[in-house]
This record gives structure tokens, sequence and C-alpha cells, in this order.
């Protein structure tokens, strides 16, 4: 039967295991399940959220039904916790596999295909039909964490130069600020501004599920072939069915991981067939404005520069009780700026 790997010496085991299986062992996950066969393991998995990983079987028992039944129970506990549909990263090799499980090919790349099972790319789409408007229209995928007066220069000059622009802001809650808070500053931000439609990215883009090196910070192999699948799914998927044929960046002088990322969609955008904008950040006394900038200011308490920093609606939410609660936490895990 399938169990769930809770003692040290179990996880150590699947650890060994996955090792084995020529992957790497991850620390964050909601279940590590495992399949033993007289007292030694044979089979492993984890699930994060929606997403599936670590699964590795011991090569003497490849081929049989141990990978259908760590999927289902994985699955099973993921429905339980309120997920409808879910991914899995793996070798092209594997995906036959996968794909008999009822896993869906989302996006193919040289070194790893990423699958999806519960028909979630459907329906995100088909839940957004009413937005999509006819044209050649642009796109900015931003977190806002929080909105500030950089981003709203930035939506400015993109809106400008399309007929609609979408502006995706990142769902993931894994930011200082919760998504529900983001999205409303970037609405209130923006909303004298008629052809900019907002929307979430929902699991779809730089999400844990497509671009997790994102949000860990990890600089590896893996960080590039994620952020690369994370925007062929973008080309393939997502610019096609909302008309998108210019996507908008803005210069990065902080983050190394933000910075890769425009370089690949330099590379892997214009060939098929979205242009790639570069605008530059807005400064403010001498500096590029950036939300680190501000949730430095939050949690030093200086509201004089996030006057300078931020709009209206947004510096209204920092200086509410919720505002200030994120300013102490920030204060106390400075991790979290």
């Amino acid at each position: 039967m399938v169990c769930e790997l809770l003692s040290r010496r179990d996880i150590e085991r699947a650890r060994d295991l996955i090792r084995r299986c020529a992957l790497d062992f991850e620390d964050d996950f909601d279940n590590l399940l495992g399949i033993f066969e007289d007292g030694r393991l044979v089979a492993t998995g984890a699930r994060s959220g929606r997403v599936l990983k670590m699964l590795a079987i011991d090569p003497d028992r490849q081929g049989g039904d141990l990978l259908g039944r760590l999927l289902g129970e994985l699955t099973r506990l993921g429905y339980e916790a309120g997920r409808e549909n879910f991914f899995i990263f793996t070798r092209p090799a594997s995906t036959d596999s996968f794909r008999c499980l009822n896993f869906v090919p989302l996006v193919r790349h040289p070194e790893a295909v990423l699958l999806e099972t519960g028909g979630g790319l459907a329906r995100y789409l088909l839940e957004r039909e009413a937005l999509v408007r006819p044209g050649e229209n642009g796109a900015l995928v931003v977190n806002c964490n929080p909105f500030t007066f950089g981003h709203r220069h930035l939506v400015e000059q993109a809106a400008a130069r399309v007929p609609h622009l979408y502006l995706f802001v990142v769902r993931e809650e894994l930011s200082a600020f919760p998504f529900a808070a983001r999205l409303r500053l970037v609405r209130e931000g923006v909303r004298d501004l008629p052809n900019v439609r907002v929307l979430d990215s929902g699991d779809y883009a730089v999400s844990a599920a497509t671009f997790p090196a994102y949000f860990l910070k990890r600089k590896s192999g893996a960080a590039r072939i994620q952020m690369e699948m994370d925007l062929l799914l973008f080309a393939e998927k997502i610019a096609p069915f909302f008309g998108i044929g210019r996507r908008f960046i803005g210069t990065e002088p902080y983050c190394r991981t933000t910075r890769d990322y425009s370089r690949c969609m330099r590379k892997l955008l214009p060939p098929r067939g979205i242009e790639v904008t570069r605008i530059e950040r807005l400064e403010a006394e001498g500096e590029p404005i950036s939300a680190y900038g501000v949730r430095r200011a939050l949690a030093e308490g200086d509201f004089e520069r996030l006057r300078a920093l931020v709009p209206p609606t947004t510096l209204a939410y920092l200086l509410s009780e919720e505002g200030r609660a994120i300013g102490r936490r920030l204060l106390t895990d400075p991790r979290r700026h």
C-alpha cells in the first residue's frame, strides 16, 4: 500500500532512492509518500501544492503499476487540499509514462516537459474569454510586491504602444504582500487607463508550477530550463489566445533572476512572433524605483520615503493596519524583503 513517509528514517530512505534515480531531493513538500515491498522502499513521490515531484521508482521495479499508485494517492490528497489540477516536470523520455496516466503535455523543451492533469489551462482560458480584445495586443507580467510609481510608469509606457494591454499579476502567495492586496492595488493604480485589462496569471505565467526557481532563487541549470519553459508556455498557449504580439519588460538593476528571465525572453519570443520591448525603469532621487525599496522603507517606518515611491492608493494601504502589520513582519524577518 501507499503510505505517508513521516519518520526521519523513512525520509532518509526516500532521499536515497530519489538520488539513486538522478533526481534532487527538495525539502519543501506537503506530502511525501512511499511504497514498501518486503521492508524495502521501492517507490516514492511528493506533492507541493499543485506540483507532483521527486517521483522515483527503484530501477528493478520500473514498468509496473507503482507510478500510477503513487500518482493516484498524491492527486487524491491534493483534491482533499482543494487543488483541481496538477503539474509534473519530467525528462522528455519519460513523457509517455505520464501520458498513459492522463497527464497532458503543456510545453516541450529539449531538456524537459511540463505536463498537467485536471484541465486547468483550458478552464483558465475559458474563464477569461470575455476579456479577449481584437488587434495585436501587448502584455506585461508583474508581481507588484507592492505596486509602485515604477510599475505605473511601466504600464503607462506599454499601454501607449498597443491597442490593448493585458496586465498579468502573478498569483502565487509567495510574496510579502498577499495576492488579493497586490491585485487590488494594481487595479486601483491603473483604473484610469482605458485600454489596460488587469487579470491574474493563474498557474500559467511565472508560477511555482511553471517557473519555481523564480521563487526559490535557485542558481542552477534547472532555473534556466524552467524560465525557458515558462516563456514557451506563454508563447504557445497564452499569447495566441489573447492575440498578444508584444511583450514588455522593465530594466532590472537588482535581481539577477529577473535579468536572466529578460534575456531568455529576448531570445525565445521574437522567433515565435512576439516582439519584446524593454522600458527604462523610473527613478526617484537618482535611484531606480523598486518594490524592494518600498518594502525596506515600510519595514523602517520611513513613510516620507514611501510617498516618493508609491501612488496614493498604495500609500493608503501601507498606512492601514494591514499594511503596517506587513511592515512589522518585514522588520522581524528581513528575508521577506
